[in-house]
């Protein structure tokens, strides 16, 4: 799959991403910003958005700057490129001010300081999950250098932000966030996302090891799969496109993302959006948090960097993890008490609900009688598919290729376009995702069969090996529906 075919169109997105400042006017209001991110269904870069932003300015070289010597972490990895993805448990991690950062990334030989044992021709470095209030605990005052107001979110700025500084190479394994969906403001350089859609799930091969809170990781290295051992990922959707200073990429809830910088140094500000479904994934993932820790804990006691993501702080206790499940189940009863009689009545049939986001609302009149859903809510996600244009431009479907032979499937980089004349603004993506929903859930069965049945040169089922099946996304949803369903009896 070539670079190239990333996207299309007469004007690139890049050169939007400058917008006619001109006439300082936005193409979207607030109001009708928040309308498509809470309907649409699938990536898309707004462009012109964010012009005015004084957070445009913040560059790495400005910020180190502003944080005056600062010491932040940074995540070290490898820039050979291996089937086997580069989980956060395997990096090394270095602490140092931006400006050691900076003099390293020069590629000056004589550096010395914490990246001294770190070859740049070698390694990446990545300053990732960085939140803002954390950041800048001293310098509240630059929370409103980011405006996510515009966007339909009043009161949301860099409090609820965080920020990604890396090198060329770093990158991100691929996953799909638990909570909301995602707001991506490209700052500094570029970054190239490749995307695939929750029902591409079972094709993804998801794992909780290496386990944190509100990720689900791929075994996959997606730029270079080892398809002899994960041949169901053949099947999945790949949406790739090249983000550039001065766009905003939408991220709807549980699309999976694989995330590397392609310049020498980017600068990323990102903001998780809260949704209606949240209370549910907090059941699902208290599930798993106590299921993960349980077994692991266990297995090993003595060893549980080997297993922890490093964002996690600790391993909690049985104990905390029971206290964490109940109060997700109670917070999640909180919510609905207060809705309407036919609203708490739909906690008893959670199935069809889910069954409506499975599918995806690509038939909004068989999800409407299902579920409730009003004709109003179609209409809203179709109006926000009509608004594609030069402003609002949908991440498509790329075009399926063989990996290269020297590993990866990306060789070249090329700016996105979006083709007016291929009618790419509107095309109907909804309309494969049924079909392939159905290849899905079978791909899942069969995943999980394939990793429960030992094969004849390999009899030993792990604990991973079990982990994998108990909390599968689809299991433990499943799970978490059970137990509310029992305790709304």
């Amino acid at each position: 799959m070539a670079a190239g075919s990333e996207a299309s169109s007469p004007l690139s997105l890049e050169a939007r991403a400058a917008g006619d400042q001109g006439e300082h006017v936005k193409p979207f209001t607030p109001e009708k910003a928040k309308e498509i991110i809470m309907s649409l269904q699938q990536p898309a870069i707004f462009c012109n958005m964010v012009f005015d932003w004084p957070a445009r300015h913040w560059t790495a070289k400005y910020l180190s700057e502003v944080l005056h010597g600062k010491q932040i972490r940074f995540r070290m990895g490898m820039k050979s490129i291996d089937t086997v993805p580069q989980f956060e448990t395997v990096c090394s991690y270095v602490e140092a001010t931006l400006e050691e950062f900076l003099a390293w990334n020069c590629d000056q030989s004589c550096v010395l300081g914490p990246f001294k044992d770190y070859d740049h021709s070698k390694f990446w470095a990545y300053a990732d999950y960085k939140y803002l209030i954390s950041l800048f605990d001293d310098k509240t005052d630059v929370f409103q250098d980011v405006i996510w107001s515009d966007f339909g979110f009043p009161g949301r700025n860099g409090q609820e932000s965080t920020l990604w500084i890396g090198s060329l190479g770093a990158h991100t394994p691929c996953h799909l966030d638990s909570y909301g969906c995602n707001l991506v403001f490209q700052v500094q350089g570029r970054k190239r996302w490749h995307l695939f859609p929750p029902e591409d799930t079972p094709f993804l091969y998801p794992t909780r090891i290496p386990y944190e809170e509100s990720s689900v990781f791929s075994k996959i290295n997606v730029v270079n799969p080892d398809l002899k051992r994960f041949p169901q990922f053949q099947k999945a959707q790949r949406h790739m496109v090249t983000l550039s200073p001065g766009q905003v990429l939408f991220v709807p809830r549980h699309w999976w993302h694989y995330v590397e910088s392609i310049d020498p140094v980017t600068v990323s500000i990102n903001s998780w959006i809260e949704l209606e479904e949240d209370h549910l994934a907090r059941v699902e993932e208290a599930i798993t948090r106590t299921l993960v820790c349980a077994l692991k804990t266990l297995e090993d006691p003595h060893d549980i960097r080997a297993w922890l993501n490093p964002t996690e702080v600790e391993e909690t206790s049985h104990e905390v993890n029971c206290h964490y499940l109940n109060g997700a189940v109670a917070a999640y009863f909180d919510h609905y008490k207060t809705s309407k009689v036919e609203e708490i009545q739909e906690l008893r049939t959670n199935k069809e609900k889910m069954k409506k986001e499975d599918l995806n609302m690509c038939n909004h009149l068989e999800v409407e009688g299902a579920c409730g859903q009003s004709i109003t809510t179609a209409a809203r996600k179709q109006q926000a598919t009509s608004l594609f244009g030069p402003d609002l431009v949908p991440v498509t479907l790329s075009p399926r290729e063989t990996p290269s032979e020297g590993g990866g499937i990306f060789e070249s980089d090329s700016k996105d376009f979006v083709d007016k004349g291929r009618q790419h603004f509107a095309r109907p993506y909804c309309a494969d995702r049924q079909r392939m929903m159905s290849n899905s859930k079978s791909a899942a069965v069969e995943q999980i069969a394939s990793r429960s049945a030992p094969a004849p040169s390999q009899t030993c089922i792990s604990t991973d090996d079990l982990l994998d099946c108990l909390v599968n996304p689809q299991v433990t949803r499943m799970v978490a529906q059970l137990l509310l369903q029992g305790k709304s009896l």
